[in-house]
């Protein structure tokens, strides 16, 4: 097993004794409480202990572990912690009912909640404290050397030594001559032919991270040899940085390693296939309840006040760049500019009723339709008209990778500023960032969260809905 693989074992048994450790405080608080308020007599309370710590496991695991990783402060463990309780209270709040089930009464289950974070979140700290001792220990160390000095292999330098407890001790770096880009805390230990002779001295390195291109290859093989008869780990890494200067993500194919410039979570069927469940479970859901009641007094009050369709259909580009018809209730009077020009604060093709609409994105909720049409998903990037599409695509770097998933309904940049009109193009190109920043960090808490935020928005009113 090499050093990548032993630390992400490594890490992997943490997580569990952490969720392990988490779930089982849960267990003895929970029965604590139930002891002291004589719930723990009734016959009910071994069913809803076996529920509330399934509960608080799924929303434990779904929080994950972070206490190991780079650049998490501390503070950040108990607010981890925080968000994992918090959640848990809610899930048992609307769950534990539909079963008929009893909550504790509200003053055990306040005494509970405060109880589950202060302790979990100081079991958590109480490992993380660890983890940092053990690793810092010379004696835990791993001892490597790098081969080459490209800026990528000067990156991974950073990487290694920027937080202590990672447990890595660089010993030098090879090239063919001194690279003064390289930092002071790295010496230069000599040409790459050099590189066995240095290794047989010094035996307690036990990892080799090469960058040489596959042009030197005569100097590559005789290290690769020595690596693999000498119990040292023989690392290859890609020089990319001459073209590309952001994080790449490794893949595999069979057996062929590849790199990609960005992780896209969505490009996974499974994850495409719970997205989709859910958009259709949720827009049939409103669909069959709601929307005709709003439909019907959205169709009065718009006959009444404009004349025209109730309905506003207009071609926009969705997934992969194709084209389909966003569909939304008409909010402004039939004009000749709809397709080329966005909404503005006091556009006079508004009505007042068109106005409140927009505000209260009530003119949104057609698009339910093209959700279960599959077009559109209920939260992505929103999806923009043809004319703008063509514009920006020109104007701004990396703006059709919008279009590597479907349009949604609401979006990130949608409840993160980043809605209404664009007057300046720095508005566009953050609207973007925020939309890449979603594909590349999809989750369902992630949609879930968009969605809580675009109703809070809508119920409070949204000064930049125009």
């Amino acid at each position: 097993m090499n050093g990548n693989e032993q630390n992400t074992h490594r890490n992997l048994l943490l997580s569990a004794l952490t969720i392990v450790g988490d779930v089982l405080i849960c267990l003895l608080l929970y029965t604590a409480f139930c002891r002291s308020c004589g719930y723990c007599a009734t016959p009910a309370f071994a069913p809803t202990t076996v529920i509330v710590t399934v509960i608080y496991f799924a929303c434990v695991y779904s929080g994950g572990v972070i206490l190991y990783k780079r650049n998490v402060r501390d503070f950040q463990v108990p607010m981890l912690v925080l968000r994992n309780v918090l959640l848990f209270a809610v899930a048992c709040l609307l769950l534990l009912p539909l079963g008929g089930f009893s909550l504790l009464p509200l003053k055990q289950s306040a005494l509970f909640i405060v109880s589950q974070v202060a302790a979990a979140s100081a079991y958590r700290l109480a490992i993380r404290r660890f983890v940092k001792l053990y690793r810092t220990k010379d004696s835990h160390k791993h001892h490597a050397v790098l081969v080459g000095s490209k800026e990528n292999i000067r990156a991974l330098y950073d990487e290694m030594t920027s937080v202590p407890y990672f447990g890595y001790e660089v010993e030098g770096y090879f090239d063919y001559s001194p690279n003064p880009d390289f930092p002071p805390s790295c010496p230069y230990l000599g040409a790459p032919q050099l590189v066995t002779s240095w290794l047989r001295d010094h035996r307690e390195v036990h990892e080799l991270y090469c960058c040489l291109p596959s042009s030197h290859k005569d100097d590559i093989l005789p290290i690769i040899r020595y690596c693999q008869n000498n119990v040292v780990h023989f690392y290859s890494v890609p020089n990319v940085s001459n073209y590309l200067h952001h994080r790449m993500y490794l893949n595999v194919m069979g057996s062929v390693p590849y790199l990609s410039i960005m992780r896209d979570p969505l490009e996974l069927p499974e994850n495409r296939l719970i997205k989709r469940l859910f958009d259709v479970v949720v827009s049939l859901l409103f669909l069959c309840t709601l929307f005709p009641v709003i439909l019907v007094i959205v169709t009065v009050v718009t006959k009444l006040t404009m004349p025209g369709p109730v309905f506003f259909r207009q071609k926009r580009n969705g997934i992969n760049g194709c084209e389909f018809y966003c569909i939304k209730f008409r909010s402004m009077r039939v004009n000749a500019d709809a397709d080329r020009l966005q909404a503005t604060k006091d556009d006079p093709r508004k009505t007042k009723w068109g106005n409140i609409m927009r505000k209260t994105n009530i003119d949104e909720l057609p698009q339910f339709i093209n959700v279960l049409l599959g077009d559109m998903s209920i939260v992505g990037p929103r999806p923009h008209m043809l004319k703008h599409t063509e514009e920006y695509s020109k104007l701004i770097d990396n703006y059709m990778v919008r279009h590597f998933v479907k349009p949604g309904i609401t979006g990130w940049s949608q409840v993160t500023g980043f809605r209404g009109e664009t007057k300046e193009l720095s508005q566009m190109e953050g609207r973007v960032r925020g939309d890449i920043y979603y594909i590349e960090h999809w989750s369902l808490w992630l949609d879930l969260y968009i969605m809580y935020k675009t109703v809070a928005n809508a119920l409070k009113g949204d000064k930049e809905a125009y």
